[in-house]
Order: structure tokens, then sequence, then C-alpha cells
């Protein structure tokens, strides 16, 4: 250990290039040069007042679960059981009345050729056994349509609503398929890929994965309904995701920490920005059913805090991707030439990040413009032009998380190429004793290799 920190000094005399190389050689499958202790000090002042204060957070505003309700039977908030379908058998629509047939039926409408079908078509009628809950083992029977987008087949798993005030008959329904298995499969690959991959750091990244959604499931969610502020609780909740994830996944290091700082810049001007544009844009944060049936059940939740509680954790991810990568960066200029200065140091990196701002700019758009696909083919379907479809406030929305959270990633690859480049930079005179006693050996073990 005696010889890790002389290391960088070395780098500093005019022995030449080939001892840079030497340098970045001897660095290149171990740890970063460390820095200075009064560098870490700097970044421990920072950094241990801002986690106590998460951690404070989180321990003032933990909710201690979701608060209990009464089922309302709408969308998600209905009683649900396991279900299986243990036969099925084909029918004649007409003869189950799967469909009405309107008195003057108009085969040039949607509703007319769905009804004439339903009339003329093949039925399917499924029995259906619940497999779990206190009715364990009852069945009942569901009409399948052919035009229906939801087919069953014998034997498949399904998920069945109850509606206790229904009449008996009309008590249960089948709402969705059980989809468990593959998605459990795929899970699985996913994790074996990750750790055949990435080995120790894939490993502690499927943990931290783990980590992170047991935050936003225990505290996030279940504090924004209880009747916490959704920006503080969104603020509180992802820094303790930043932390707990950046520095389990990259180590205890200064590199980390700067990450960290570059993050938490960026996460702010995210949340200012959020704030401002969904206020001038008028945005409420309640426009589809799931909304509308959050703000019925809990009217006194913030609807636009939660819209930009949103904003914040969805760029998260995507930030900790651009701060890592930049500080890394910046880190791996320095060991391979320790004489580029912070301004050198900074060009060079931001080069590295104009192109990795490209990259992961198209790749925020192209994500929430694959997600409203279907949003977006029922205004091309309606003749809609581009302006009227920006201004609907289901697409505002989506423009307005798309632009703040990319202002967000741009800006945060000059602020933190900087702040490495200021961090690794401050780390030279933090040994001024070393570098004259070890130079000169290093130097000449360079001279003797190269005859």
């Amino acid at each position: 250990m005696q010889h890790a920190e002389p290391a960088d000094h070395s780098g500093h005399s005019h022995s030449g290039p080939g001892h840079g190389h030497g340098h970045s050689h001897s660095h290149s499958h171990g740890p970063a040069a460390p820095v200075s202790k009064h560098l870490r000090k700097v970044i421990a002042a920072v950094l241990i007042p801002f986690a106590t204060a998460v951690v404070v957070g989180l321990v003032v505003l933990w909710p201690g679960g979701a608060p209990a309700h009464e089922r309302s039977g709408v969308g998600f908030d209905r009683q649900t059981q396991q279900g299986k379908v243990v036969s099925l058998e084909q029918v004649d629509c007409k003869s189950v009345n799967a469909g009405q047939v309107p008195s003057t039926p108009n085969p040039s409408t949607p509703e007319g050729r769905e009804a004439q079908a339903a009339q003329t078509g093949e039925c399917k009628k499924a029995t259906i056994e619940v497999g779990t809950g206190p009715e364990k083992g009852r069945t009942f029977v569901e009409i399948v349509q052919p035009g229906a987008p939801r087919q069953l087949e014998d034997g498949q798993g399904v998920v069945v609503a109850y509606a206790p005030d229904a009449p008996r008959d009309l008590q249960y329904s089948v709402i969705d398929v059980n989809r468990k298995l593959p998605m459990a499969v795929l899970a699985g690959i996913f994790a074996v890929a990750v750790v055949l991959v990435g080995r120790m750091r894939g490993l502690f990244a499927l943990i931290a994965l783990a980590v992170s959604f047991a935050v936003l499931t225990l505290f996030i969610l279940p504090a924004i309904l209880q009747g916490s502020n959704p920006l503080v609780v969104a603020v509180i909740g992802a820094s303790a995701i930043m932390l707990i994830a950046l520095y389990m996944c990259h180590g205890l290091t200064a590199r980390t920490s700067v990450a960290v700082l570059g993050t938490l810049v960026s996460l702010l001007l995210i949340g200012l920005l959020g704030s401002g544009f969904i206020d001038w844009a008028f945005l409420s944060g309640n426009t589809d059913d799931n909304t509308g049936l959050i703000h019925g059940l809990y009217p006194n939740i913030d609807m636009s805090g939660l819209l930009l509680a949103g904003v914040i954790i969805g760029s998260l991810g995507v930030l900790d991707d651009v701060t890592v990568t930049q500080t890394s960066a910046v880190w791996e200029l320095r060991q391979a030439d320790p004489t580029m200065g912070p301004r050198a140091l900074y060009r060079a990196g931001i080069r590295i990040g104009r192109d990795h701002i490209a990259s992961v700019v198209n790749t925020l758009v192209l994500a929430y413009a694959g997600a409203a696909l279907p949003l977006l083919l029922l205004f091309s379907i309606a003749n809609s032009s581009m302006g009227s479809v920006a201004n609907s406030e289901l697409v505002a929305e989506e423009i307005v998380r798309t632009l703040v959270g990319s202002i967000g990633l741009v800006a945060s690859v000059p602020v933190t190429t900087a702040l490495a480049a200021l961090v690794v930079s401050a780390d030279r005179p933090g040994l001024p004793d070393a570098a004259p006693a070890s130079g000169p050996i290093r130097g000449g073990r360079g001279r003797r290799r190269k005859r």
C-alpha cells in the first residue's frame, strides 16, 4: 500500500508518456486511486448531512402500511381470487343470448357488426372453479364471445373478481388470466443473465433492485396514500434508493460520492422544472380511470404532486447511469494521463458525455412513446392534428414528463463531469511528501523495462 499513493505523483514528472501508460495499467483491474484525506472530509461534510436528512425523513414519514378502506368494486379495487378453467365447450351464441342485435342493425357501424357476429358465431362456455378464498371449490359459468380479446383454454389459470353484494349467480367473474409462471421464469432468466455477466457486481445490482422495490412499496406508495406530500415523499424515497443502489453497486468511494452529488443536483433541477411546468400547464394528474379511482378513494391526495413524484422517480434510473458513467470516464482519463488539469479533464469528459446524451435522450423519448403507442394510435385514427394531440392533458403529461426528465439528464452530464474533474484534480496536493521519494524509483523501473 506504500506505493499506491505516490503513483499518482510520479506521473507529474518529466519521465515521459511511458510512465503514464504504466500507471494506467497498474490500476486498470483494481480500485480507483485513493483521494486525499482532506478531499474525503469535504465530500463527507456534504454527503453525511444529506444521508442523515434522508434517514430522518424516512423515520418521520414512515407510514406503517397502506390505510384500510372499504372495497369499491371498481377497477383494481375489487376482491379477487385465483381460479381455473375446468371445462370448455362450444355453444351457439344465440342460444346463450350472448349478444343483442339492435332492432335496426347497421352493419356499417362497429356496434352493429359486433352484435351480428355475436348472434351468428360460436361462443365458448367455460366452467371456472374457484381455487382460493372461503368458497374454494365453487364453480361458475363464464361465456366467452368469439370477438372477445381474452380467450380461455381448458386448464388455464385465471383471476376472478368477487362481488359479495351481487346475486349469487353473478358474484364471480373472470377478469384476467394468471401470468405468474411466465413472469417468474422471465425474472429468473433476467437474474441469471445479470449474475453470469456481472458476477458480484451483478449480484449486488440485483440486491439493490430488490431494495429499491422495497422502498417503493413499503415507503413511497403507502406514505402517499396516508396523505403525506407526494413531492416530499418522492424526493426522500428517491434519495434513499439512490444512496443504497449507488454505494451498494459501486462501493463506498469518492468516485461514487461524486456520482451521488451529480445525481442529487440533477434531481433538484428536475423537481424545480417539473413543479413549474406542471403548474403553468395546469396539469391535474387525473387523466384516466386509474387516477380517477385513486382520487375517488383518497380525495386528499394531491394528484399533480403525484404526477411530479412520478417524474422524479422515473428519471432516477437513467440519471444513475449517466452520472456513474461520466464520473468513471473522468477518473479513467486522470489515471491514463495524470498531467491533465481540471479544464482538460472536463473537456475530454464532456466529449464522452455528448455521445451519451444523444443516446440516452433518444432512449427516454422512445420509451415514453412506446408506452403511449395505443393512445397515439387513437389520435391518429381520429385524424387529430399534432397541435391538438399535444394540447390534450393526457399527452401533455407525457410531454412534460419526457422533456423535464431529458433536461435533467442533459444537465447531469456537465454538472457531474465538472464535479469529477474538480475532485480528481484537487487530489494532487494531498500527498506532498510522497513524490520526491518515489518518483526516481518508478522512473528508473520504467527505463529498465524499455531496455
